[in-house]
């Protein structure tokens, strides 16, 4: 079956549902979008994995890597494989002494690991061709997820704090405290601070 490589656009949060988050996914050189509606927990472990945070302790998706590394099992690409009552199912194809061998998942799931493996995220053509939206023009990115507000980076805290007041010690310090209580979204928002003084 034909499958279509997927990459991810952004994370958006819902309007009418608080604690509802959509993943955007598009299509590798085209202009099919796909968004996914996931959980709170499930968008966090996968923006954490684009900030490239090292959480202090290991997330469950972190500990999941680990253990199949440990066990030389390679995940080499995930897969959307069907879309039932709204729900997309997926899989995981790994490789395990020479063998293929593919594991159910849920598709947030899947696509934490594919970031955290580096592996590309695909989807078979039919299910893209009836469930994607297309942008007809680049500059609609936004009209996709109407019923969302874009979430760029975990860093979009409803609660901001203005983080110029500190000092670069300061700054180092909130972001060591807030890894260590694995508040990432206020990890995201002081690391972002210090990037920018550094340029």
């Amino acid at each position: 079956m034909n499958k279509v490589e997927l990459e991810i656009i952004n994370i958006t949060q819902g309007f009418t549902q608080h604690h509802s988050y959509a993943v955007v996914l598009g299509e590798v050189k085209g202009k099919r979008r796909l968004p996914i509606v996931i959980g709170a927990a499930e968008a966090q472990a996968i923006a954490v994995a684009i900030e490239n945070m090292p959480p202090a302790r290991p997330l469950t998706h972190d500990l999941f890597k680990t253990v199949m590394e440990t066990f030389h099992v390679f995940l080499s690409e995930i897969v959307i494989t069907n879309l039932l009552d709204g729900v997309f199912y997926s899989k995981l194809i790994c490789i395990f002494n020479g063998e293929e061998h593919e594991i159910d998942s849920r598709t947030s799931d899947a696509i934490a690991l594919a970031i955290r493996f580096g592996c590309p995220i695909y989807i078979y053509g039919n299910i893209l061709e009836s469930s994607g939206i297309l942008l007809i023009e680049d500059n609609i990115e936004k009209d996709l997820t109407e019923e969302y507000s874009t979430v760029a980076s975990p860093s979009s805290n409803k609660e901001k704090t203005d983080y110029t007041i500190y000092t670069g010690k300061e700054l180092e310090k909130l972001l060591n405290d807030a890894l260590a209580n694995e508040d990432y979204e206020k990890a995201a928002a002081i690391r972002d601070e210090l990037n920018k003084r550094e340029k």
